[in-house]
Order: structure tokens, then C-alpha cells, then sequence
């Protein structure tokens, strides 16, 4: 399989090739053989022609080629694994599972046959012929390749026999290996008796390497031939080449003339004035740069003279616009060096100083005389301090300021009390001592006094507060405007990118720098000609990125620092906001609701000293020991207090409320005993009698008729004169009442007016209201009914005048009921309305006990009914005696009662008398079989019947009484 080298017909890569190809193109007249890939491929080596050739002993004797295969295609085609030999190499690894198929065609392939290529060979046929003809007038190129072949082998045989050393690039004699593989030592030994032998071989190596210059001259002879036109051609250009270049030397010499003209008539002059000008400038701004510092320079001594005078914003504001200057244009001055620090140390001062002073502020604010007219003390200094503690972020002087007041307030009431107690020229140990000594009427005034001072502390404190509250309110405000401010700047140069970016292409193509275009354009306001701009005054120059910033093209730190905006307090004060201050908007919002809850948090103050003060007097129950009128008073002026902070501080305080709460309830505890202790005392001492109505009590009832559920005045003059009436006058009707009603009334309107003048305990009042009804309900019932006022009061016996009287009292309380129901219904809020069904219970309980006193009545008649029907007998004379004694009876029961309860009620108690009469009558006429047959019995009983009818009728109110005595004979069956 391997081949000679030289007879290979691929052209190496020496260098005689290099003019062959460039003449005769290889490609084109020497087709290469195409040799199997590399197995195993390494990097390349020698020249890129190496690539394309056969492999050679000399450069590849150690790179593996397919010559060293040992394996023949059909062994490697052939695996002995396989079950059944492939049919196909193409289906070798498709498995043993493939099966073959025939392809069905496509129908979308048209079937190709001879005549689709008629046309074409008809078209070519000629230009076939044409063809032909040239073959045989040309010479064959086989020939003339021959010919270059033979040529390119000879010369590459010849250059083979000179060895590779000699064409190695790194060939060099002064290496010793190569010296000595080209000059062998062993030639020019002359010892030994072998000189004759040594110079014939020097000689011969002498002519050796000879021959090898001549092989090399006679190729590079050749190569040279090759290309003699070439060589000649190059000749010929450079005499030209030589004429050009004198040509264009003359005329860049002409041309450096002319400019050196230009730049001394033209130029000179216009660029020694930018130079001026830039001169000029630079001069300008070491003289700000210096005026600068001497400005810093002054900044403690000025600092010093603003504290001096309080004013703190003053001075942060003149060190930060310092500080500001120091980092950003005065950075890296040596004498400022440790200016920085310094004013980070005052300013650390000045926060200490601004805390002091405001602790001081308060002091004097809220401990000067309460009798001040002046609302707000030095406001101008206040706003001050507040705008510095804002700026340095020092949020905890409200802290202070609430230490402060709770201060003060106890120093207050101390106060107040000492005043007061030196008034009355009481002098103990202790202020609680003192206190005790004092009556209701000094205590109350003293109270009072406390209230009026707190309520005018608060007015101060929330003028503070406000002062303080509208300082953050601007600040939150000046906050809002800067960044909607920013936003709208930053659209602005948004838009102003995008109309600068439009011109860069015009100012490029006029020969203006960009630079000298916008800075001419910040600074000129009116637009000019594209020179006259470049040859401004000094002014217009544009700033350049090694000199000094002037003022006119840098920011001044005090534009950025000191931009304010002036705005107005609720005192007329008109405050400057900086723009520096370090609050977020939650900051600002939380600190403004912060005062907000210190405004709350004096009105609890105060409350809660008052509350102190209260209790330290209720230790000995003296408020419990109060009557209604003081309870009353205090409790007014208690809530009178209560409703002023509350629209003071817009948030009512529940200690004091619940402290009067406390008490009002120990105040009803102590009303209900002791009018209920009243009213019992009054029950077991009430004989039943009807009482004389003293005009005080008919007023009294007049009041009430009015609608007004209250204790009149007394008048004066005119009580005396009146007589006390029989009966009680309500509405029209007569109410023959005792005593204790007249007396219980006039309780129902204390408890009625206590809660007119104590709203909060109207709950509690319908409560024991209800329980005190009830109480002389079944207290009544137990003496009148029950007969317990036998043993109580030691009466004889319970009359019927007794029992008609309780029931009168009854249906005057029961009158009164649904009047102080509406009066409590209007007092309770609606969620209490369940609450008045104690009135409904009271009423159905009032209603049974006056149904129980009528049935009683009923009774004691029917009793005697009894008793005497059971002796009758039906026998002259006529009337008889039982009847007689039963009219006796009717006519006493009529006397008794008439008097006293209305005329419809005496006609329903005698129908129902009525009733029980004619029922015994019928039984006993049934045991003597007396019938309804006309007989002389019949006309005895009718007799005896009609003088029990006239005597009946006779009385009064009852003569149309229809008594319906037929109903005493049984009927007929």
C-alpha cells in the first residue's frame, strides 16, 4: 500500500513552488491525489502546504498515517457476533430486528426516462462539436503537465540531495552541534601521520558543500528565471515610484508654507486672546476660590455670634452649607484640613445647647403666671428650636415637654391649695390635713378654682402644641412641593436630552465643539451667530474640565443648601423651611401625631390630678355624706370641666368621668336607702286615714300635670295663706289619698329630677326607682290586706274605708306611671330601652293588688250575705228583719267607699255585691222551695225584694243601677 515519495504526483511544499503555482495554478492543471483521513490526527506541522501532500519519512516519520493500518476493510465490514449477515452496510446498525422492505414511491416524484433529456442534448449538441474541434487543433495539456513535472521533480531531487540541516530555520553555526554535524573535527586532525589523508578529506568536504551552494544557486537561478518579468516590472516602478515621491514632497512642502501663512495672519491673534481670556478666567476663579475660603475661614466666629443670639437653624444651616463646601469645592485644602471635624464637634454642641434651651423654654412656659393673657411665650424663639431639633433629627423634645407638664400640673394644684388654704387662715403639717378642715363651700370653691386653672394650662399647652403641630405641617408641605418640584424638572430634562441630541449633528458639521455649544447655550440668553458665539466675551467660556469651577459654571453649595420657601403659622410668624431636612414624609406624619397624642395626654394629666384630689377628700366619706343639691353642684361643675377639655384637647378623658361615675353610684346607693328607709318608716306609721292635701302638693301635682316632671319652687307669702284641700286634684279627678303617697310622689320626683341633673346615673335611678314602687306595693298590701298594720300600728280592724283608701293611693301611683316611664325614655340611650319593662311589671303588679283589694270588699259583703240569708224565712211582717239589716250594711259599705273611690268604680263594686246578694238569696229561697208561682211566699219575697231594691237605688250614684232581681227564681222546668 505505501509508495515512494518521489514518485508521488502531489507537489511538495518547498519553497520552489511558490513562483510555479503563482504562474501555473495546480489546481486548475494538476489534480491532487486525495488520501484517507487521519485516525488519529495531531497538530500540523511545517508550513500549510504540508497539509495537502503525501506523507513523508523526513517530517512524519513518527506520525501514525492509514499506512500503518494492518486491517483490511471486508475484516473490519465483518462482525462475527451477528446471527445473519447484513444485506445491506448501509443497515448494519440498525439491529437485528430490521426487517427490508420495498419502498413504496412517491406519488409526488415524477418517473425520469431518456426523454426528459431530449431538449437538452439537442440544445448542447452543437457546442459538443464546437468542442471537439478545438481537442484536436489544441495541443493535449497532458503534454505541457508532463513537462512541468518532470521539470518540478528534477529540481526536487537535486535539493534532496543536500541535507536537511541545511533547511532548517533555525539553522546556525555559532550553535556547537550544528558546527560540528557541518564541520567534523575529525577532518582537520593533523596528528598521527595522517595529514595527506586529512587534507583529501577536507578537501572533498570543501567540494561537497560547494556542490550543495551550486544546487542551491542553480534552483534559485531557476526560480529567479521564473519570474525575470516580475523583477523587471519592479524595476521599472520604483524609477517611477522615485518621480512621484519628489513630486509629492514639493507639493506637502508648498502646502506647509501656506499654513504657516494662515496660522501667523489669522490664527496667532484669535488664539492669544483665548489664551487671555482662558488666562483670565482661571484668574477669576482663584480670586472666588480665595474670597471662598476667607468666607469658611469666618464660619466659627459666625457660628459663635448665631448661638450667642439662639439661633440654632441659623447655625446648622451656615455649618452644613460649610461642610457641603469643604467636600465638594475646597476638598484637599491643607489649612482646612481639620476644619470638618470641628464643625462636626459644634454641631454635636449646638445639639445638646438646642435641648437645653428647649427644656429651659418649657419651664418658662408652662410655669409662668396662669393669669397671663398671652397665649404662646416668645413664639419666634419656639419656631427656632423646633426647626433646629427638626433638622438635627432630635425627635425626643416632645418627651420633655410631657415631663414638664405632668410637673407642672401637680405644681398647680399645690398651689392652688395654698392660696386657698392661707385664705381661710388654716395652717396643719399637711395640705391633706388642711383640706379636711375645709366645708363643702370652701372645698367646692377650691375645686372650682383647681378646674379653671387646668382648663387655662391646656389652652397653653395646646397654643404650644399648635405652634409646634404647623411648624411640622410646613415642613411636611415644603417636602410634598420639592418632589413634585423634581419629578417636574426631571421631565423637563428629559426632554431637553432628547432636543439636545437633535443638534449634535448641526453643531458637529458647523466645526463647533459640543462643549463650547452648551455652555454658550446655558449662558447666553439670546441665540447668535455660530463665531460670534466661539468669540464671546470671557464670561461665555466654557468651562474646562482642568480648571477651577467659576461660579457661574458650578453649583454654589449655598444654592443647593439654602433654598427656603417662607410660610405662615397660626401666630403670624412667618417661618423659612429649608430644604435640607433630613424627615421622611412617615416621620413628619408619625411626629404630627405624636403631638396630637400629647395634647390627649394632658387633658389625661390634668384629669388624673384632679381625680387625686377628689379621692384625697372622699377618704373620710365626705362626698358620700353630701346632700342632692351638693352632689348635684359638683357634679355639674365636674362635667362643665369635662366638656371643656374635651373641646380643648378634642378627645374626652374617662378618669375623671369614671371617678364621677364611681361616685354618683355610691350617691344613689345612699339617695335610695335613705328614702327607702324613709318610706318604710313612713308605711308602719300610716293609720289608713285619709289626709288633709297640703297646697304645696297640689302645685306639685299641677307641675306635673304640665309636663314637667320636677319640684317647684316654694313661694314665698302665699303657702301660709292656703288650706290644705280634702283631696288631691290630678287632671280633673279626686284622689283621696294618706299621707304617705303624698309623701311618696314627692320622693318619685326626687329620683325624676336627680336624674335630670345627673344624666350618667339614670340607669341606676329607673332601677332603684322600680325597686322603691314595688317596695310599697307589697309593704301596702301586707298592712292593708295582709291586716299586718294591726299589730304594726295597732289598729282595731282593717275597714272597708281602709281598703277603699289603699286603693285610691294605688290608682294615683298607677296614674303616674306612664309618666315616668316617657321621663325615663327620654334620659336613656336606645340601646337601655329593654329596661322599661320594670315600669310594665310595676303596673300589671298595681293592677292585681287593686283588683285583690275590690274582691275584697266583694268578700266581706258576701260574708255577711251569708250570714244572714241563712236565717231568713219567708213570714210577716214585711219587711223583715234580715232585709232590713242587710240595707243597714249596703248603706254603711255605700258611706264607707263612696267618698273615696269614683262613681263608675262604686257602680261596678255594688253590681258585683249585687250579684253575690242575689246568688245567696236564690239558694236559700231554693232550701225553702219557695217558687216564683204567685202564692202568698212569692209575694212575701217579692216584697222583702223590692224594699232591698229601693233602699238600694236610693243611694247615691246608684239609682240607675240595674239590678236585674228576677234572676232570683229558678225557672220553671
Amino acid at each position: 500500500m505505501a509508495s515512494s515519495h518521489s514518485s508521488s504526483p502531489v507537489p511538495q511544499g518547498s519553497s520552489s513552488d511558490v513562483f510555479f503555482k503563482i504562474e501555473v495554478d495546480p489546481s486548475k492543471h494538476i489534480r491532487p491525489v486525495p488520501s484517507l483521513p487521519d485516525v488519529c490526527p495531531k497538530e500540523p506541522t511545517g508550513d500549510s502546504h504540508s497539509l495537502y501532500v503525501a506523507p513523508s519519512l523526513v517530517t512524519d516519520q513518527h506520525r501514525w498515517t492509514v499506512y500503518h493500518s494492518k486491517v483490511n476493510l471486508p475484516a473490519a465490514l465483518n462482525d462475527p457476533r451477528l446471527a445473519k449477515r447484513e444485506s445491506d452496510f448501509f443497515t448494519k446498525t440498525w439491529g437485528l430486528n430490521f426487517v427490508d422492505t420495498e419502498v413504496i414511491p412517491s406519488f409526488y416524484l415524477p418517473q425520469i426516462s431518456k426523454e426528459h433529456f431530449t431538449v437538452y442534448q439537442q440544445e448542447i449538441s452543437q457546442r459538443e462539436k464546437i468542442h471537439e474541434r478545438c481537442k484536436n487543433i489544441c495541443p493535449p495539456k497532458d503534454t505541457f503537465e508532463r513537462t512541468l513535472l518532470h521539470t518540478h521533480d528534477k529540481s526536487r531531487t537535486d535539493l534532496e540531495q543536500v541535507p536537511k540541516i541545511f533547511m532548517k530555520p533555525d539553522f546556525a553555526l555559532d550553535d556547537s552541534l550544528t558546527f560540528n554535524s557541518v564541520l567534523p573535527w575529525s577532518h582537520f586532525n593533523t596528528a598521527g601521520g595522517k595529514g595527506n589523508r586529512d587534507a583529501a578529506s577536507s578537501k572533498l568536504l570543501q567540494e561537497k558543500l560547494s556542490h550543495y551552494l551550486d544546487i542551491v544557486e542553480v534552483n534559485i537561478a531557476h526560480q529567479i528565471s521564473l519570474r525575470s518579468e516580475a523583477f523587471f516590472h519592479a524595476m521599472t516602478s520604483q524609477h517611477e515610484l522615485q518621480d512621484y515621491l519628489k513630486k509629492t514632497s514639493q507639493a506637502v512642502k508648498m502646502l506647509r508654507d501656506k499654513i504657516a501663512q494662515i496660522d501667523k495672519v489669522m490664527c496667532e491673534g484669535s488664539l492669544h486672546i483665548l489664551r487671555l481670556a482662558l488666562t483670565r478666567n482661571n484668574c477669576v476663579k482663584v480670586y472666588n476660590k480665595l474670597k471662598l475660603m476667607a468666607t469658611v475661614h469666618q464660619t466659627q466666629p459666625t457660628v459663635q455670634v448665631l448661638l450667642s443670639t439662639s439661633e440654632f437653624v441659623g447655625a446648622l444651616d451656615l455649618i452644613a452649607t460649610t461642610q457641603e463646601v469643604l467636600q465638594q469645592e475646597l476638598q484637599g485644602i491643607h489649612s482646612f484640613r481639620h476644619l470638618g471635624s470641628q464643625l462636626c464637634e459644634l454641631e454635636k454642641l449646638i445639639d445638646k445647647m438646642m435641648i437645653a434651651e428647649f427644656s429651659t423654654y418649657s419651664h418658662s412656659d408652662l410655669n409662668r403666671p396662669l393669669e397671663d393673657d398671652c397665649q404662646v411665650l416668645e413664639e419666634e424663639r419656639l419656631v427656632s428650636l423646633v426647626f433646629g431639633l427638626l433638622k438635627q433629627r432630635k425627635l425626643n423634645f416632645l418627651e420633655i415637654y410631657g415631663e414638664k407638664m405632668i410637673i407642672t400640673a401637680k405644681n398647680i394644684i399645690k398651689q392652688v391649695i395654698i392660696q386657698s388654704l392661707f385664705l381661710f387662715e388654716l395652717f396643719f403639717s399637711r395640705l391633706a390635713d388642711q383640706m379636711r378642715m375645709l366645708n363643702f363651700p370652701q372645698w367646692f370653691d377650691l375645686l372650682k378654682d383647681i378646674f379653671s386653672k387646668f382648663t387655662i394650662f391646656l389652652q397653653r399647652v395646646k397654643a404650644t402644641l399648635n405652634i409646634i403641630h404647623s411648624v411640622v405641617l410646613s415642613v411636611l408641605d415644603k417636602n410634598q412641593r420639592t418632589r413634585e418640584l423634581e419629578e417636574i424638572s426631571q421631565q423637563k430634562n428629559a426632554a431637553k436630552d432628547n432636543s439636545l441630541d437633535t443638534e449634535v449633528a448641526y453643531l458637529i458639521h458647523e466645526g463647533m465643539f459640543i462643549s463650547d455649544a452648551f455652555g454658550e447655550g446655558e449662558l447666553t440668553p439670546i441665540a447668535v451667530d455660530t463665531t460670534s458665539q466661539r468669540n464671546a466675551s470671557p464670561n461665555s467660556e466654557p468651562c474646562s474640565s482642568d480648571s477651577v469651577s467659576e461660579p457661574e459654571c458650578t453649583t454654589d453649595s449655598s444654592s443647593s443648601k439654602e433654598h427656603t420657601s417662607s410660610s405662615a403659622i397660626p401666630g403670624g410668624v412667618d417661618i423659612m423651611v429649608s430644604e435640607d431636612m433630613k424627615l421622611t414624609d412617615s416621620e413628619l406624619g408619625k411626629l404630627a401625631n405624636n403631638i396630637q397624642e400629647l395634647l390627649y395626654s394632658a387633658s389625661d394629666i390634668c384629669h388624673d390630678r384632679a381625680v387625686k384630689f377628689l379621692m384625697s377628700r372622699a377618704k373620710d366619706g365626705f362626698l358620700e355624706k353630701l346632700n342632692s343639691m351638693e352632689f348635684i353642684t359638683l357634679s355639674r361643675l365636674m362635667e362643665t370641666f369635662i366638656l371643656d377639655t374635651e373641646q380643648i384637647c378634642g378627645r374626652k378623658s374617662m378618669s375623671l368621668l369614671g371617678a364621677l361615675q364611681s361616685q354618683a353610684n355610691k350617691f344613689v346607693n345612699r339617695f335610695h336607702e335613705e328614702r327607702k328607709t324613709k318610706l318604710s318608716l313612713l308605711l308602719d306609721n300610716e293609720r289608713w286615714k285619709q289626709a288633709d292635701v297640703p297646697a304645696e302638693f297640689q302645685d306639685l301635682v299641677d307641675s306635673i300635670s304640665d309636663g314637667k316632671i320636677a319640684l317647684p319652687e316654694k313661694k314665698s307669702g302665699t303657702t301660709e295663706e292656703r288650706k290644705p284641700a280634702e283631696v288631691l286634684i290630678v287632671e280633673g279627678q279626686q284622689y283621696a289619698v294618706v299621707g304617705t303617697v303624698l309623701l311618696l310622689i314627692r320622693i318619685i320626683l326626687e329620683y325624676c329630677q336627680c336624674v335630670d341633673n345627673i344624666p350618667s346615673v339614670t340607669t341606676d335611678m329607673l332601677t332603684r326607682l322600680s325597686d322603691l314602687l314595688k317596695y310599697f306595693n307589697s309593704r301596702s298590701c301586707q298592712l292593708v290586706l295582709g291586716a299586718g298594720a294591726l299589730q304594726v300600728v295597732g289598729l282595731k280592724t282593717i275597714t272597708t274605708k281602709n281598703l277603699a283608701l289603699s286603693s285610691r293611693c294605688l290608682q294615683l301611683i298607677v296614674h303616674y306611671i306612664p309618666v315616668i316611664r316617657a321621663h325615663f325614655e327620654a334620659r336613656l340611650p336606645p340601646k337601655q330601652y329593654s329596661m322599661l319593662r320594670h315600669f310594665d311589671h310595676i303596673t300589671k303588679d298595681y293592677h292585681d293588688h287593686i283588683a285583690e283589694i275590690s274582691a275584697k270588699l266583694v268578700a266581706i259583703m258576701d260574708s255577711l250575705f251569708d250570714k244572714l240569708l241563712s236565717k231568713y224565712e219567708v213570714k210577716a211582717p214585711v219587711p223583715s228583719a234580715c232585709f232590713r239589716n242587710i240595707c243597714k250594711q249596703m248603706t254603711k259599705m255605700h258611706e264607707a267607699i263612696f267618698d273615696l273611690l269614683p262613681e263608675e268604680q262604686t257602680q261596678m263594686l255594688f253590681l258585683r255585691i249585687n250579684a253575690s246578694y242575689k246568688l245567696h238569696l236564690k239558694k236559700q229561697l231554693s232550701h225553702l222551695n219557695v217558687i216564683n208561682d204567685g202564692g202568698p211566699q212569692n209575694g212575701l219575697v217579692t216584697a222583702d225584694v223590692a224594699f232591698y231594691t229601693g233602699n238600694l237605688q236610693a243611694l247615691k250614684g246608684l239609682k240607675d243601677l240595674d239590678l236585674n232581681m228576677a234572676e232570683i227564681w229558678e225557672q220553671k222546668r
